[in-house]
């Protein structure tokens, strides 16, 4: 049995982490009698590996109960991964594709401030370079 520092030292995360997973109900410590403290065994830290992983792919904390909700009937959860995984693909594209737009914005910005002068707040303005550079993407796209 590990404590919860030494789960995390076996899963290369902070305690902070595995107290999360435990909260949300992905780990089930048991408690020490004696002290109170949580406990975990070999399966936590093999279900604590497996979250990490599902995380690095993307899959919330919700798809992960849903996953490891399987597991307890014995039944293969691959389909329910590749149909989570499917209606993901879309939702990230459109994430990046919104990226993509905001790097485009931000480096047309740096290329214009390198034409602009440094400027002064006052009552009209906080700051020019993005005040002036907004003014300019209004009038070439409106």
């Amino acid at each position: 049995m590990m404590k919860v520092s030494e789960l995390a030292k076996q899963a290369e995360v902070t305690a902070d982490t595995v107290r999360h997973y435990s909260r949300v109900g992905l780990l089930k410590p048991v408690r020490n009698p004696d002290n109170g403290y949580q406990l975990y065994d070999a399966t936590a830290l093999k279900h604590l590996r497996f979250i990490l992983k599902a995380r690095l792919l993307g899959f919330s904390l919700q798809d992960i109960e849903i996953i490891v909700h399987h597991e307890h009937r014995e039944t293969s959860p691959c389909s329910t991964v590749r149909s989570l995984m499917a209606s993901h693909l879309p939702k990230v594209r459109g994430q990046i594709a919104e990226l993509q737009q905001q790097l485009t914005r931000m480096e047309q910005a740096m290329l214009a401030w390198e034409e602009m002068p440094d400027g002064e707040p006052d009552d009209d303005a906080i700051c020019p370079l993005i005040e002036h550079w907004n003014n300019q993407e209004e009038r070439n796209h409106g």
